[in-house]
């Protein structure tokens, strides 16, 4: 007879071997499974985040995990009315696939891109009888509201906010990525008991602090004689950067200093646009997205980094970004509301600054002071690497997610 197993759907628009944040820590969990003796099935998209328009190669393995990519990709160029189909069409197609491959008892772990997948997911969730987990990244549509959206507004909003509650309502359990999001969510009528927290995570075992060579990637970029303020990854629509843009114009006459964008975003045209105005060009190095295997390298190039969010978006969004950075062994410049989620960790394990949104002054003087001080930074790297061994480490995460899939699941199938 063959061994029992319990099964367990993972949903997302990107997967393995995607190298978007949550393709990445959604192909650590799924993998982890899998090598627990879980069997695993990832429903996710055919496309790229970094490049919508291309198809990820279809023969692209996990081991120990099926993945099933179906659903269309973007068009180059296409309007904003065919993007909105596009999306429309990827949520029909995850939740027909997670019809037709699951059964009664199953787990689905559902996460938040494409954005309420969860409600897409909650008929196919009742008529199959299956153990609905969601995941929540982000909160919408709220975050929609906040950046402005008309999907977040007025009578379509409403509709939506009533439907990601009963989605979350009916859930087994519902997993935020921080506190104050699940205030949020239990604020939304959920029953405390089906909210808990367990926070992103990195590969801390590949991202390490450096040693006392200088990089590659920095000799590489023409930087080695530089105090770098860096950022790694996408620019979106959720961060702050004019606060960044200001201290900079303040510290354009201070030698050595340079600001490293690695990556893209939303908000990456409006920052080239601004270093232009402000000619602030010397100060400023762009380089493309990194693939996987560089991270571990280019997240060590800086000597700072910064990382921010507007401050509307506490609780629906938690830039899991800090991870990396902190396993890096790097000290950080948070650029974020001083209450919020972020910016207590920085502060109760010292191993950066908290900038209020606005405060360019303080941000230069900040910099200004840190760097003549290698001690005060190699202090601060080796807390925030102290805090990823506290608990926060990527064993320790899979691990707690395992246990929570265990309380919830049912008997093994055969």
């Amino acid at each position: 007879m063959a061994p029992k197993q319990r099964r367990v759907f993972l949903v997302n628009r990107y997967f393995h071997p995607d190298t978007s944040a949550t393709s990445q820590i959604a192909s650590d969990l799924a993998g982890f499974l899998a090598e627990q003796g879980w069997e695993v099935i990832a429903i996710t998209g055919a496309g790229r985040y970094d490049e919508p328009t291309c198809r990820l190669d279809p023969d692209a393995v996990l081991p120990g995990v099926a993945i099933h990519r179906v659903g269309p990709v973007t068009e180059a160029s296409s309007s904003l009315l065919r993007r909105a189909g596009v999306a429309l069409a990827v949520h029909a197609a995850l939740a027909v696939e997670v019809c037709r491959c699951a059964r009664a008892g199953d787990i689905v772990v559902v996460k938040t891109d494409p954005p309420l997948l969860s409600v897409s997911l909650l008929p196919v969730v009742l008529a199959r009888r299956l153990r609905q987990v969601n995941w929540l990244q982000d909160v919408y549509p709220e975050v929609a509201a906040e950046l402005g959206l008309k999907a977040g507004k007025g009578l379509l909003g409403g509709i939506l906010r009533r439907l990601r509650n009963a989605s979350l309502r009916h859930a087994v359990m519902n997993v935020a990525v921080g506190e104050r999001m699940k205030a949020k969510i239990t604020g939304f009528g959920v029953p405390a008991a089906r909210v808990t927290v367990l926070s992103n995570w990195c590969n801390d075992r590949s991202i390490v602090p450096a040693g006392g060579e200088p990089s590659r990637l920095r000799r590489d970029w023409g930087l080695q004689d530089k105090f770098v303020i860096g950022y790694s990854g996408n620019l979106g629509r959720a961060h702050e950067i004019d606060t960044l843009i200001g201290a900079a114009r303040l510290l354009r006459d201070e030698p050595g200093i340079a600001f490293l964008f690695i990556g893209n975003g939303y908000l990456t045209p409006y920052l080239k646009r601004a270093v232009a105005e402000h000619r602030l060009g010397a100060m400023f190095y762009f380089q493309p997205y990194q693939d996987a295997g560089a991270l571990p390298q280019s997240l060590t190039v800086p000597d700072i980094h910064w990382l921010s969010l507007n401050p509307h978006l506490e609780g629906l969004i938690v830039p899991s970004k800090f991870y990396g950075i902190a396993a890096a062994g790097k000290p950080m410049i948070a650029v974020m509301a001083p209450d919020g989620e972020i910016s207590d960790l920085v502060r109760r394990s010292d191993c950066g600054a908290v900038i209020v949104p606005g405060d360019s002054a303080g941000f230069a003087a900040t910099v200004r002071q840190w760097c003549g001080r290698p001690d005060l930074l190699a202090e601060k790297g080796r807390n925030a690497r102290a805090l990823i061994e506290s608990g926060l480490d990527r064993r320790s995460s899979l691990h707690a997610w395992q246990t929570l899939l265990l309380s919830v699941a049912g008997p093994p199938k055969s």
